[in-house]
């Protein structure tokens, strides 16, 4: 009833920021002193750390809102597609299907990745990112796509 809305909605905010506090914290965690900052690939206990805790935290994310999603089929492995495609991408549930192919690098502005939480977060993704201002850089990102894409599964899948 209204009266439940009024209770829950306030409680779905804490509950939103603290799982984005959380996967904050871990994607800070994971990307602290690395070498390289998404010139080399995260590896060992930092990719798991990013693959299973931010995976994790982003399925509870959606719950939370009220999203539940079932999959159906397999997703490919990194080796099978190292390119992951999804479309139309035009807004946030695209972290839904990156939660669920096992968060991979995604393509992203560059002006993404300075924004507060969500920027930490996303450099913990490893993105390609892509400049608007740089005139190269639609030739720059193909050529990185291209590189992630032939490491034999040393970069994870980009989608």
């Amino acid at each position: 009833t209204v009266l439940q809305g009024i209770i829950l909605l306030p409680l779905r905010a804490i509950c939103i920021a603290f799982i984005l506090l959380l996967a904050w914290l871990f994607a800070s965690i994971a990307t602290f002193r690395h070498r390289g900052k998404g010139s080399v690939p995260l590896k060992g206990w930092r990719r798991r750390m990013i693959q299973t805790t931010l995976s994790c935290l982003t399925r509870t994310l959606f719950f939370v809102m009220g999203f539940q999603v079932k999959v159906k089929g397999k997703t490919a492995s990194l080796l099978e597609a190292p390119i992951f495609v999804a479309a139309p991408h035009s807004s946030f549930f695209d972290a839904i299907i990156s939660a669920l192919t096992g968060m991979p690098s995604i393509v992203s502005r560059a002006e993404n990745l300075s924004t507060p939480v969500f920027g930490t977060i996303l450099s913990s993704l490893q993105p390609v990112s892509v400049s608007r201002q740089d005139p190269d850089s639609r030739k720059n990102t193909v050529t990185e796509i291209t590189k992630r894409a032939l490491s034999r599964g040393q970069w994870p899948q980009v989608i």
